[in-house]
């Protein structure tokens, strides 16, 4: 099976958030839907540390992020757990309904749980909509701008996940590197980007990229 089909399913790119007693914390997700007026659905992977507080706190929030939005955003809160570290420090958010929101965002939308279902891997979380506003007029990230300009990869705790083997996607000019920790394609020779030099999605060094060595 073809497994790029499912990102050809329309999907947004969002951090939820939720607080773990007086730690704002979050993640990234790329599922989230509107069931009726005033609910909202999300899918969140079992081992993702936000899932377990977002069962213990009954409430959540959804950051929509946009095509302006800083891209160390998606990075610090796509590859690093809230379980390590406070994942808001450094970037500007508030508390609403004492729900942290990041300001360099389309807007948000602030949830109380009303259900949630377990699924073999994630929670899909039922959440009513007690608060939301929209920030600016930016265009909301998709899936496919992540993918096509971004040129991130997804988390391996995503839905969309695909293991890079998998993909086996041909070299079409010269040598191509693939960041070992979140997918991203350098095209071009990654030796001669100077000592500093560091992945624009996940941070990481140089030394976590590897040559893509197949056709």
């Amino acid at each position: 099976m073809n497994k790029k089909i499912f990102w050809d399913i329309t999907y947004g790119v969002y951090v939820v958030s939720s607080v773990d007693k007086n730690k704002p914390v979050g993640c990234i997700i790329n599922t989230a839907v509107q069931l009726t007026e005033n609910k909202i659905g999300i899918c969140l992977n079992h081992n993702n540390y936000t899932n377990s507080v977002i069962k213990e706190n009954k409430n959540f929030a959804l950051t929509i992020l946009s095509e302006k939005t800083n891209p160390n955003i998606i990075s610090t809160f796509g590859f690093t757990s809230s379980k390590d570290k406070n994942k808001f420090e450094g970037f500007e958010y508030k508390l609403i309904d004492n729900l942290p929101v990041l300001l360099n965002s389309k807007g948000y939308i602030a949830l109380k749980m009303v259900n949630s279902i377990e699924l073999e891997t994630h929670t899909f979380f039922i959440g009513e909509v007690i608060d939301g506003d929209v920030f600016n007029e930016d265009i909301p990230m998709t899936y496919k701008y992540y993918h096509d300009v971004i040129k991130g990869r997804a988390p391996k705790a995503a839905p969309t996940y695909i293991a890079p083997d998998e993909l086996n996607e041909p070299i079409k000019n010269g040598k191509r590197f693939r960041c070992k920790v979140c997918g991203y394609i350098y095209e071009g020779n990654i030796e001669k980007e100077p000592p500093n030099f560091v992945c624009p999605v996940c941070k990481q060094p140089k030394s976590a990229f590897e040559e893509i060595l197949y056709a």
